[in-house]
């Protein structure tokens, strides 16, 4: 069994190809393509938190979310995104905490929720304006991490991937601080 962490599939969202200049010519496509990606990497014993705005309904689609989630692999917990209400499904989970190779993680959907008492905070919401950021607050360092599949090639990712990112944004720093520190030596 793997963990993976997605969001913004925008099922069924016609304008979020041109909103987000997605590579895809019709919503059917671009459907097909998220749905193949996701069923290329997750098998059915898989555990997937999708982090919000799972299917968009609209006067044109008569799919349901329901619909689609029975054509995904693995076990789906979803947590609400901003979109979530303008689909078929019910979803209750605001946000919420994991803990994984002895770190604490915090999902929600919206970055401007991130909570500064975690390290690491997984989110979606902004596309692809970025795939992670740290941020401050009360005097702590937090790194977002952007989990949106408009950049990870329309795929979920996995929690060694994130991990990855978040040793890397670790690294990083620890980089910057030794230039900084060497430019007074």
């Amino acid at each position: 069994m793997k963990y993976y962490f997605t969001s913004d599939f925008h099922l069924g969202h016609t304008k979020i190809i041109e909103y987000c200049k997605r590579p895809f010519n019709t919503i059917e496509e671009m459907n097909e393509t998220i749905i193949k990606n996701y069923n290329s990497i997750v098998k059915p014993e898989d555990i997937v938190f999708h982090i919000g705005d799972f299917h968009f309904k609209n006067s044109e689609d008569k799919i349901t979310s329901e619909q689609f989630e029975k054509r995904l692999n693995g076990k789906i917990i979803f947590i609400k995104g901003n979109h979530d209400h303008s689909s078929s499904s019910t979803i209750i989970i605001e946000n919420m905490v994991i803990k994984h190779g002895g770190k604490d993680i915090f999902l929600t959907h919206n970055p401007e929720d991130w909570d500064c008492t975690f390290k690491l905070n997984l989110v979606g919401h902004v596309h692809d304006e970025w795939k992670s950021k740290i941020v401050n607050g009360h005097g702590l360092e937090t790194l977002l991490i952007n989990v949106g599949v408009d950049v990870w090639n329309f795929k979920p990712v996995s929690i060694e991937e994130i991990l990855k990112e978040y040793e890397k944004s670790a690294m990083s720093k620890e980089r910057n601080m030794q230039n900084f520190i060497g430019d007074f030596l």
